[in-house]
C-alpha cells in the first residue's frame, strides 16, 4: 500500500513542476528568451560546428544572411531555448506517463541461473562416525561435496485490482495534455517576440532611410547657402545655420544606425544566431487594414484557443484524477505473482518447479498520510480554480485593450501618412522659395524638422499598429498559426 502514496506524491510533484513551467510560459514575450538553443541551421543558415554530445553551435557567415519574417519565426520556433525546454518538459511528462502506465501492465521476467558450490561438511559439524547410527559405513559420504545446479524460470506479476493506480494513469494522461499546451503556449510567445523584434528592426531601417534622405537635403541646402554667400547675395548666418542642421542630421543618422545594429543583435539572440551574424531583412513593414473581429467572437475564440487557459484546464483534470486516486487509497488491492521453471544438476536431471501467489492488501490505519494527501489535492484544485477564473477575466481585459490599441493605431497611421504628405509639400515650397532668393533658409530648416518628426512618427505608428495586431493575435491564441492573416501578408 505504501507504493500508492508514493505514486500519488510523485505525480503531484510532477504536476507542480509542469505548472511552474506553464506559469513561466504565460508571462508573454517580454522575457523571451534568456538564451537560444544552439542547433543545426534551417534553410539558408550560418555555418555550424558539432561539439560534444551532438550539440551544434552556429558560426557567423562571411556575408549578410537574407532573412524574411517567416524565416525568422521558423528559426525561433526551432532554436529558441524556451521552446526547447518546453519540448524536454513534454518528453519528461510522457516518460512519467509510461512509468505510471506500467503499473497496470503485467510484468514478465526471465531468470537464468547456473551455480557451482563446494561445501565442507566437516566444517559444518558433520562427523563420518555418526553414520554408524544409521547402519552406514564411515566412508559413505565425502566431507567435501561439490554441487552444480542450473535453473530457468519465467516470472509474472500483475495488478488485478488497484483503483489508485488506474486514476494515477488517467492523471498522467491529462498531465501529458497540459505539457502539450505548455509547449504550444511557449511557441506563441516566441512568435510574438520574434515578430515584434523583426518589425522593430524594420522600423529602425525605415528611420535610417528617412534620416539619410534629410541628410542629403541638408547637404544641398548647405551647398546652396555657401554658393549664395560666395556670390555675395547670401549671409554667413545662412551658411552657419545650414551647417548646424546638416551636422544635427548626421547625428540622427548615426543614432539610427546604432539602434538598428542593436535590434539585429537582439533578433539574432531570439532566433539562435550568433550576435555577430550580419542580417539582410528582406521583408518590408506591412500595412493592411485589419478585418474587425467583434469582441464577443474574439473572446469566444480566446477561450477555445488560448494555450495558457487550456494548460490550466488540463492541470485541473490532473488534480481531479489525483484526488480520485487519493480517495481510492482506502480500497483494497489485489495482485498476482508467480513463476514456472526447471531446476536440476547442470549435467543431470531437471525437474519443473513453480509458484503461484495471490495477494489481497487491505489498508487498516494510514489516516494521517491519507488525510494529508487529501488536503494537498483539495488545495491544488482550489488554487487552480481560482487561477482559471482569474485568467479568464485577464483574457477579457487583454482582448479589450488589444482591440482598442489596434483601432487607435490604425487611425494614428492614417493621420501620420497625411502629416508626411503635408510636411513634404511644405519643405518643397520652402526649398523653392530659398532657391529663388525670396526667403532665407530658416524656413527650410524648420520645414525639414517638421518633415523629420512626421516621418519618425509614421514609422513609430506603423510599428505600433503591426505590434498591436500581433498582440491581439496572441491574446486570442492564434498568433503561431495566423500571424500572417493579422499582419495582412
Amino acid at each position: 500500500m505504501d507504493c500508492r502514496g508514493a505514486l500519488v506524491r510523485g505525480l503531484t510533484l510532477g504536476m507542480l513542476s509542469l505548472a511552474c513551467v506553464g506559469g513561466r510560459a504565460q508571462d508573454g514575450g517580454g522575457g523571451l528568451p534568456a538564451a537560444p538553443m544552439p542547433a543545426a541551421g534551417v534553410g539558408a543558415s550560418a555555418g555550424t560546428a558539432t561539439m560534444a554530445y551532438g550539440v551544434a553551435v552556429e558560426h557567423a557567415t562571411a556575408g549578410a544572411l537574407a532573412l524574411g519574417l517567416d524565416d525568422a519565426i521558423e528559426r525561433g520556433l526551432q532554436k529558441n531555448l524556451q521552446v526547447e525546454l518546453a519540448r524536454q518538459n513534454q518528453a519528461a511528462v510522457h516518460g512519467e506517463l509510461l512509468t505510471v502506465g506500467n503499473a497496470l501492465l503485467p510484468g514478465l521476467t526471465v531468470d537464468l541461473k547456473t551455480e557451482t558450490q563446494q561445501i565442507n561438511l566437516a566444517a559444518m559439524g558433520f562427523k563420518p562416525a555418526s553414520l554408524a547410527a544409521f547402519g552406514l559405513p564411515a566412508g559413505s559420504f565425502h566431507e567435501i561435496v561439490k554441487v552444480d545446479t542450473t535453473s530457468a524460470s519465467l516470472r509474472m506479476e500483475q495488478q488485478l485490482f488497484n483503483v489508485p493506480a488506474y486514476y494515477l494513469y488517467r492523471a498522467a494522461q491529462k498531465a501529458q495534455r497540459a505539457a502539450e499546451m505548455t509547449t504550444l503556449n511557449v511557441r506563441g510567445n516566441v512568435v510574438l517576440a520574434v515578430g515584434t523584434q523583426y518589425l522593430q528592426a524594420l522600423a529602425a531601417e525605415a528611420s535610417i532611410e528617412n534620416a539619410k534622405s534629410l541628410e542629403k537635403a541638408d547637404a544641398e541646402v548647405l551647398r546652396q547657402a555657401t554658393a549664395s554667400h560666395d556670390a555675395g547675395v547670401g549671409t554667413n548666418l545662412d551658411v552657419l545655420r545650414a551647417r548646424v542642421q546638416l551636422q544635427t542630421q548626421q547625428q540622427v543618422v548615426i543614432n539610427a544606425e546604432n539602434a538598428l545594429a542593436k535590434d539585429k543583435i537582439a533578433l539574432n539572440r531570439l532566433i539562435g544566431l550568433p550576435a555577430e551574424q550580419e542580417l539582410e531583412l528582406t521583408d518590408t513593414a506591412p500595412y493592411a487594414a485589419y478585418a474587425t473581429l467583434s469582441q464577443e467572437d474574439a473572446l469566444k475564440l480566446a477561450f477555445e484557443r488560448r494555450k495558457d487557459l487550456l494548460d490550466l484546464e488540463a492541470q485541473m483534470e490532473v488534480a481531479r484524477q489525483s484526488a480520485k486516486a487519493v480517495r481510492s487509497e482506502r480500497l483494497p488491492s489485489l495482485s498476482f505473482k508467480g513463476f514456472y521453471g526447471v531446476l536440476g544438476e547442470t549435467q543431470g536431471l531437471y525437474h519443473g518447479v513453480f509458484s503461484a501467489q495471490g495477494t489481497l492488501s487491505v489498508p487498516i490505519f494510514q489516516e494521517a498520510q491519507q488525510r494529508g494527501e487529501r488536503e494537498v489535492a483539495a488545495a491544488q484544485m482550489i488554487a487552480l480554480k481560482q487561477h482559471i477564473a482569474s485568467l479568464r477575466v485577464t483574457i477579457d481585459a487583454q482582448i479589450r485593450s488589444a482591440m482598442l490599441d489596434v483601432k487607435a493605431a490604425d487611425e494614428l497611421v492614417k493621420v501620420a501618412q497625411s502629416n508626411v504628405e503635408l510636411s513634404t509639400q511644405e519643405l518643397q515650397d520652402a526649398t523653392d522659395r530659398f532657391s529663388a532668393g525670396v526667403d532665407d533658409n530658416l524656413a527650410v530648416v524648420q520645414a525639414q524638422a517638421t518633415l523629420a518628426a512626421a516621418q519618425s512618427r509614421l514609422v513609430e505608428t506603423l510599428y505600433e499598429y503591426n505590434q498591436a495586431k500581433l498582440t491581439l493575435a496572441r491574446d486570442t491564441g492564434v498568433v503561431e498559426t495566423q500571424y500572417k492573416v493579422y499582419l495582412g501578408r
